[in-house]
């Protein structure tokens, strides 16, 4: 939640709560997590009334809708069917960037050998130029 704030930014914002709440803020900071226990408790009381009411055993990241589609509406072989013409095309774009890898590769080893040295380097202390799609 606070990933992104550095120690300046936090430092400054608890100030702000202390100048805000003075005296107050060990209650305020009770009050806070007692209702996000209060939220918590909410939750697993409806995860636990739609378990009784479907008859199954859903869980919290069960209720997220594609996840809820998969698991309670489709069959595997439903899934496999709307997967297949997917992976088909994901196989093509792979052999595609895995030719097109190889090209950039062979032009790179041409354009190194046909490159004239810089004076004091040598053609073995020029780093060679390689194209690495792998690593994305």
């Amino acid at each position: 939640m606070f990933e992104n704030l550095n120690w300046w930014e936090v430092g400054a914002l608890l100030l702000l709560a202390l100048l805000i709440f003075g005296e107050r803020l060990p209650k305020v900071i009770g009050d806070g997590l007692r209702m996000l226990r209060g939220l918590r408790a909410m939750a697993q009381n409806a995860t636990s009334d739609l378990n009784k009411e479907l008859g199954t055993d859903l869980q919290l990241q069960d209720l997220h809708p594609k996840a809820f589609i998969r698991k309670h509406l489709l069959s595997e072989e439903e899934e496999e069917a709307l997967r297949k013409p997917l992976q088909g095309l994901f196989e093509d774009v792979k052999s595609d960037l895995n030719g097109v890898k190889t090209d950039l590769n062979q032009v790179a080893a041409a354009a190194d050998i046909k490159r004239p040295a810089t004076p004091g380097t040598s053609v073995e202390q020029r780093p060679a130029q390689a194209f690495d799609l792998d690593a994305t």
